[in-house]
């Protein structure tokens, strides 16, 4: 098992006890939850007559059901009108503060908890809701939960937790122009598979990530769970304690220097061991598409498509067969050309105002291609706001992309942002499976939100190597 990893200083640093089924009692230092899983959880502490345990630990927003176009009450769609009432008559019975519209803080649960200074380096943080390891990139253990575990959460703010394996995954190297993060991301899962990662927590490390902004590495950790894993983490450096400081729910004054110094304490010893590791060259990756229905189905923008033979894993090569039957494509053929209908970029993978920067560069004096519908999801209110200051928004208007509210949007689309029938979308989201964009015949293509962008400005998957970017 690995020893002196940022795994196991947070793990011991919040271990309660040892369980006598051999499972820890892990105490969660920050509990985030949305109006998706939470409602069935207060209602179990309503049937057994429990309170929240530590309230101050529960914090909440609404997200995925949001609708992104109109946010006037009530929802047009009653059954997100029930669930936002739901969420706001539980926080307000059982305590729990509540990131609303009013509060000018509304956003996506990953987004939300980094920008308000929730998330901090050492902590456990969970919730309902599998890419809760985005918050890994502060050097905290972050993970998704059940249901059933935010109940206990909520009653006890533990969890009875078996312990994880600790993949060290290393880059070195500069990443080339038009490389990015979720490139990186995309990358490491067509390496190591989307089931390569089950059962291990995967570090982050080398000069890629030491190079990366903290934005870049939430989106990195994001998707480590498209790869199996169930956590993934970057060790707390400069870069993590600049973008921290002087936030709403940082330590202030005198606090935040002896906060520092104790987080400093959550990194990796230089003689830490791993149970695995794998190191990997920046100069080999290149702005990534995929071509499949998994996030592992991708490749560089300069390849073909892959024949299904060539998978040696029975498994693989029934995924692969399948996704040429749902996206009607033909192996060998060249990624770049496809043709597109919709352009999504938001979610919260990249919904932060990096990528809408990013976007923005390739939209500026450009014009979307007739008959793409382009949109732009922020991630939250302050994003939106940000991003409506630095002109982001204008430069998306006049390049004919919509500019939209806050939300999860066509991420997951239980809202209305959907795909309609077998449409194409170029999507800066972190999942690509049959149905997941709200059309059970629609095709997604996971890319950058730059590689969106260019996408939308010419109809088709691009290289956004060929664009030269606009300053803005």
């Amino acid at each position: 098992m690995a020893k002196g990893t940022l795994y196991n200083k947070v793990w011991n640093h919040n271990r309660v006890t040892e369980l006598p089924t051999g499972q820890t009692q892990v105490f969660i230092g920050l509990h985030l939850i949305h109006e998706v899983t939470s409602p069935q959880a207060f209602d179990m502490l309503r049937e057994k007559g429990l309170k929240v345990a530590y309230p101050d630990r529960t914090f909440a927003t609404v997200d995925h059901i949001v609708p992104t176009l109109s946010q006037a009450r009530p929802f047009a769609d009653g059954q997100a009108e029930a669930m936002l009432q739901a969420i706001e008559r539980n926080t307000q019975e059982f305590g729990v503060k509540f990131f609303d519209f009013a509060s000018g803080q509304q956003g996506v649960v990953h987004i939300v908890g980094p920008e308000l200074g929730l998330t901090q380096p050492g902590m456990t943080i969970a919730c309902g809701d599998s890419h809760t390891a985005t918050h890994g990139a502060f050097g905290a253990l972050a993970f998704g939960i059940g249901t059933s575990q935010v109940r206990d959460v909520l009653a006890g703010q533990c969890l009875a937790m078996d312990p994880m394996k600790v993949r060290r995954v290393e880059i070195n190297g500069r990443l080339a122009s038009g490389v990015t993060p979720k490139d990186v991301a995309l990358f490491i899962i067509h390496k190591l598979g989307v089931k390569g990662g089950i059962g291990f927590v995967y570090e982050y490390a080398g000069e890629v990530f030491e190079a990366m902004s903290m934005e870049g590495r939430m989106t990195v950790c994001n998707m480590s769970v498209e790869g199996g894993a169930r956590a993934g983490y970057c060790n707390p450096d400069a870069t993590t304690f600049a973008y921290l400081q002087g936030r709403k729910y940082s330590p202030q004054g005198a606090a935040w220097n002896a906060a520092v110094e104790k987080w400093k304490s959550f990194v990796s010893d230089g003689d830490a061991e791993y149970d695995d590791s794998i190191r990997f060259d920046a100069a080999d990756i290149e702005p990534r598409v995929t071509w499949g229905i998994t996030p592992g189905q991708s490749v560089g923008i300069s390849e073909a498509l892959p024949n299904p033979g060539q998978y040696e894993d029975v498994g693989e090569r029934a995924s692969a067969e399948l996704a040429y039957r749902h996206m009607q494509w033909t192996p060998g053929q060249k990624i770049q050309g496809i043709k597109i209908d919709v352009a999504f970029i938001g979610s919260c993978t990249n919904g932060r105002i990096e990528d809408l920067r990013a976007a923005a560069k390739i939209a500026q004096g450009r014009k979307v291609a007739p008959g793409i519908q382009a949109f732009i999801v922020p991630g939250s209110l302050p994003v939106r706001k940000q991003a409506m200051e630095e002109g982001l928004d204008k430069i998306f208007l006049a390049a004919g992309f919509s500019w939209r509210a806050p939300g999860c949007s066509m991420c997951l689309a239980i809202n209305p942002d959907q795909l309609v029938g077998k449409q194409i979308s170029a999507s800066s989201s972190n999942r690509n499976f049959i149905g997941r964009q709200g059309s059970q015949t629609g095709r997604t293509l996971l890319m950058s939100p730059a590689m969106v962008a260019a996408a939308a400005i010419t109809g088709h998957v691009t290289d956004v190597r060929s664009f030269k970017e606009k300053e803005i």
